[in-house]
């Protein structure tokens, strides 16, 4: 799969499909459309390709009311290059990029620069200025300009429509299980571990901090069990999300995780992991007493190692 970033006209010089959205998760419906996109492509002889943007148009048009995000352009870029779509282009949306008109935005970019002769797009899809453009535009525009045009329908989970809001709602709630579900895969976190104030290591539960980009969203505070990714490899672990009011009095928010087969150590200090998140324990609370924490956080482990354990048993029968 080859990256583009602000495409321009001579970057591809092939017949393409080409899927449009801002597909952030990359949820089951995006992966649809997608696998659609894909699929048509192979049957009919064309580059496949993903077009989409560097920050969600959110940024630009509704700057106070930023919706945060549930992939990184860097894990949907990992997640699409497993797939066998050809290219993925990045487009900036800046103010220039907003006023372009529907038809602008089809002559110049999806025939111009993307050669475009199938789009395949989410029943919802909007484009151009002020939204203005939606897929009967799109379909209209393809009998006039020779295009394909293919619609998506929405695709539901127990009756609810799968939709980066709707996860990114569950994701504040901590429903990690239905966000499983709506995802496809399990939500994670990644950042640079950074040191902390080792309150964990001297409660006997050292832990590894990290520092989260602030406009992804995050878990409800709370426990949850974990898989931490440290250097290519995967690590059982529990991860409080929150303040720890017990033993902190800034309220300072932290994604601290417990690791619970190897102990972190300076040497993590400045690299990058990744905390995927499983399902959740209990709440954030305030306890009476630093003792209750450490018999609460040494039951948090053992529920962790219990839940491995049954796991590991029906996967072994």
């Amino acid at each position: 799969m080859q990256v583009i970033y602000n495409i321009q006209k001579n970057d591809i010089q092939c017949p393409t499909g080409v899927g449009l959205g801002n597909f952030d998760g990359l949820h089951i419906g995006h992966m649809a459309l997608i696998n659609t996109l894909i699929d048509e492509c192979h049957l009919n002889g064309l580059k496949s390709v993903v077009y989409t943007f560097v920050k969600h148009p959110d940024h630009m048009l509704r700057k106070k009311f930023i919706s945060p995000l549930i992939t990184s352009n860097e894990q949907k870029t990992k997640i699409l290059a497993a797939t066998e779509l050809d290219y993925l282009c990045y487009q900036e949306f800046d103010e220039e990029y907003s006023r372009l008109s529907p038809d602008e935005f089809i002559k110049n970019i999806l025939i111009d620069k993307l050669k475009i002769k199938l789009a395949v797009v989410g029943f919802n899809y909007r484009f151009g200025y002020m939204g203005k453009g939606d897929p009967e535009y799109l379909k209209k525009a393809g009998e006039k300009y020779g295009f394909r045009v293919i619609v998506v329908p929405p695709v539901k989970v127990n009756a609810e429509i799968v939709s980066s809001t709707l996860i990114r709602s569950y994701i504040k709630k901590g429903n990690i299980e239905r966000v499983f579900q709506l995802l496809g895969r399990h939500f994670s976190l990644s950042g640079t571990v950074v040191s902390g104030k080792r309150i964990g290591r001297t409660l006997g539960f050292p832990t590894a901090n990290i520092t989260a980009n602030p406009e992804m969203v995050v878990p409800a505070n709370g426990v949850y069990i974990t898989k931490t990714r440290i250097e290519g490899k995967w690590h059982n672990g529990v991860t409080n999300v929150g303040i720890a009011p017990t033993v902190r009095g800034n309220n300072l928010f932290s994604i601290e995780t417990h690791l619970l087969d190897i102990e972190p150590d300076e040497e993590l200090y400045g690299k990058e992991i990744e905390v995927c998140f499983i399902t959740k324990l209990r709440g954030e609370k305030r306890f009476d007493s630093v003792e209750a924490l450490k018999k609460q956080v040494a039951e948090d482990i053992k529920k962790t190692r219990d839940y491995w354990a049954v796991f590991n048993s029906n996967n072994k029968s």
